[in-house]
């Protein structure tokens, strides 16, 4: 038997049966098939209703659209959030089709073609310049088009995140330009004469040590400060980045962020002279939406082979790739999953839970206690509310897409 992470607080039972958004799998089922992701709004507002209550007063919050690009959450997080990141030309359109004023837009990523610079010039989205070579290019295009870019710089820090699932900052990086070279580029911009719009600065993500957080937070607010006095101009605005993570498995302890919000006001209240009119964000995405998701799978068979019993779902890999352990994991560890009909129900065996997909990595749950199930139960595996759909490969082997949904709560 292999543990398995611990589900979320927000869902609860009703006469067995797991509920979601204040319905239950069986009604929410009733016009809808498996596969199928469900995102629970009510625990998203309740994240971004907790962050308002313990960061810093007029800290901007900003939703990073990777994380999970589906149209109806991206409305509704349009509604609650005050920015939104993206990565791509698709994810900057979803961002404006959700109804986001495109100038609380900013654009990231290492490689962005001509066409999705001039994009973002024309619309008057922030793109975040990560080296000299965009930086030229960024110029090059405003001035052909006639269109003041806005411009902040990525920066790539001279630290990481201590204890970050993904590193994004100190050493070698295609991400952002290193710190100890940006304040001339940024001299550079200004002097061409762009919209500045600031700094954005992102060190690591998944860290649930709430004392590495906020360091790196008060690494990040003094290098702001640092490169700003160099540069001789103080920025509109300086994206801290994320990196608060989420308790996906066995061991795994929630992120205090009440402890990283009071440290965060006190490094803001003791910033430097340059930095004294300079709005700050925070920039979440997993956070923000992983425990609000469900992956909803139904068991088509269950198999014994020598002595183990096996449930095969009609969902897989192709649909929750990290799930299953090959999305950046060294060692595969158990998303929290439940029988959805009999939610809180004693253990009564362990089962591994498989895919339909005909490879071995194409496992949901590896030897984990679970209530008795046969064919036609479902599955429920809780935690896949980023990185699911859209950053699993949909395609491999032809199977069906799984379906999304949204409910209120």
């Amino acid at each position: 038997m292999k543990p398995t992470g611990p589900i979320p607080p927000d869902f609860s039972a009703s006469e067995g049966q797991l509920v979601i958004g204040g319905q239950s799998v069986r009604e929410i089922l009733d016009g809808a098939e498996t596969p199928l992701f469900v995102y629970d709004g009510g625990v998203v507002r309740a994240r971004v209703a907790r962050l308002r209550a313990t960061m810093p007063e007029g800290l901007g919050i900003h939703y990073a659209v990777k994380a999970n690009p589906y149209r109806p959450l991206l409305a509704m997080l349009g509604d609650l959030v005050d920015g939104f990141d993206v990565a791509s030309r698709g994810e900057m359109i979803l961002a404006a089709e959700a109804g986001m004023d495109t100038e609380a837009i900013s654009f990231a990523g290492p490689g962005k073609r001509d066409a999705e610079l001039e994009a973002a010039v024309r619309h008057r989205v922030t793109v975040n310049v990560e080296s000299e070579g965009e930086a030229t290019r960024l110029l090059a295009i405003g001035a052909r088009i006639g269109v003041t870019p806005c411009a902040a710089v990525r920066i790539n820090p001279d630290f990481d995140l201590k204890g970050s699932g993904l590193r994004m900052g100190g050493g070698a990086k295609q991400f952002g330009v290193d710190a100890e070279v940006a304040a001339p580029l940024i001299r550079r911009l200004v002097d061409a004469g762009v919209d500045y719009r600031g700094l954005h600065i992102f060190a690591g993500s998944q860290a649930l040590d709430a004392g590495a957080v906020a360091e790196t937070q008060r690494q990040t607010v003094e290098l702001a400060g640092r490169l700003s006095e160099e540069a001789c101009v103080a920025p509109p605005r300086v994206n801290l980045g994320g990196g608060f993570g989420v308790p996906y498995f066995a061991g795994d302890k929630p992120l205090d962020v009440e402890a990283v919000g009071a440290a965060l006001g006190d490094v803001l209240a003791a910033r430097v002279e340059v930095l004294k009119g300079t709005a700050f964000a925070i920039e979440l995405g997993r956070w923000l939406v992983a425990e609000a998701g469900v992956y909803l799978t139904r068991v088509i068979d269950r198999k014994e082979s020598r002595g183990e019993t096996f449930l095969v779902v009609d969902g897989g890999l192709n649909h929750v790739l990290a799930a299953s352990g090959n999305f950046g994991t060294v060692v595969r560890r158990n998303y929290p999953i439940a029988v959805a009909g009999w939610f809180g129900a004693a253990a009564e065996e362990v089962v591994s839970v498989v895919g339909p997909l005909c490879t071995p990595l194409d496992r949901l749950g590896d030897r984990v206690e679970l209530p008795r199930a046969e064919a036609g139960d479902v599955i429920a595996l809780f935690m896949t509310g980023a990185y699911g759909r859209s950053a699993s490969p949909e395609g491999f082997l032809s199977h069906p897409a799984a379906g999304e949904m949204l409910v209120r709560g």
